[in-house]
């Protein structure tokens, strides 16, 4: 079982030979890669990283991005650039420890698609990082119904096969258990150690955590509602539809036992407003159902996902 390693670096120069050797070490006996993508590093990370690559010419693989993508990017062109069977993904900053590498990869053996580190005694600021990271946690648990103690935990290992057909955008890396989940994954989370920072600083703060809560709007429309738009739309639609007919009800009740004007009412321009929202939104259900068809036929992509093939191949003679 080939492994790689994807290491997104942003000037993390003082890290990378130390977590070089910690990998090393941990991987010893494995067939594996490491691949370090440079998200645009402003320090000297990235000629460390060429360093790195002349010094270690059979396992590591240096991919250098014009620019800052950001994580996800950063991640996603490792994952593209990646040969192994399993791919794991680990910060740069030495938080994660290699150590646990072999343990997730014998949960990857025992048949699980997806194992996902939990930084059971976290090391970061309680108030700023911590703590918006359980609300986040447990929110993305509920909406996705994938749950998890620890989506923001970068260290996790995946079967090449569940990463197939879906792009990562914006702060989506931390939701491919999520996306995985959606096609039939077997997850298991584990505790994983986690030390506090030894040099540079964090990339992130509690703004961060406003852009997932964002992106989980995303996640939830794809992975429940993306094959089927018309349950969305259609049902969002028919509820402002009722909703019209309701007020439209309080102000005939209105009119027969208090004598109110309906035209002098603001009611009745919500009652015709919710309407005609309601019935708009039905229509972009529709449209939404036709983009999702066409998308399929189009790259004749299956609306399912095999997990394997039990027997052998029959076929007409």
């Amino acid at each position: 079982m080939r492994v790689s390693i994807v290491v997104p670096v942003y000037n993390e120069k003082e890290n990378l030979y130390l977590l070089h050797r910690g990998l090393t070490e941990a991987l010893n006996d494995l067939s594996y890669e490491l691949v370090f993508v440079d998200d645009g590093s402003t320090d000297e990370s990235l000629d460390k990283l060429v360093k790195l690559a002349e010094q270690d010419t059979d396992h590591v693989r240096v991919i250098e991005l014009r620019r800052n993508f950001g994580q996800t990017a950063a991640i996603a062109a490792g994952i593209d650039h990646a040969h192994g069977e399993v791919i794991v993904l680990i910060d740069a900053d030495l938080q994660n420890d290699p150590a646990d590498i072999p343990m997730m990869l014998e949960k990857i053996k025992e048949g699980y698609d997806v194992v996902s580190g939990w930084r059971v005694k976290r090391q970061d600021a309680f108030l700023t990082r911590t703590i918006p990271s359980r609300i986040a946690n447990w929110l993305i648990s509920k909406v996705t119904g994938v749950p998890l103690h620890d989506y923001g935990c970068t260290l996790k290992a995946y079967r090449r096969d569940v990463l197939a057909g879906f792009h990562l955008y914006g702060e989506m890396h931390r939701f491919i258990p999520a996306y995985a989940g959606g096609v039939g994954a077997r997850i298991i989370e584990v505790p994983v150690k986690h030390h506090p920072r030894r040099f540079g600083k964090a990339k992130y703060g509690l703004e961060r955590t406003l852009k997932v809560i964002l992106d989980l709007f995303t996640v939830k429309f794809i992975t429940s509602y993306a094959n089927k738009p018309i349950y969305i739309f259609g049902g969002t639609g028919l509820a402002l539809i009722f909703g019209s007919f309701f007020l439209l009800g309080v102000l005939i009740l209105r009119r027969l036992l208090f004598e109110e004007h309906l035209i002098r009412s603001p009611l009745l321009l919500m009652t015709v407003m919710l309407f005609i929202l309601g019935f708009q939104t039905i229509l972009l259900g529709l449209i939404a159902e036709l983009l999702v068809r066409t998308y399929h036929e189009s790259q004749a992509k299956p609306t399912y996902t095999v997990r394997r093939v039990i027997g052998g191949d029959r076929r007409e003679s």
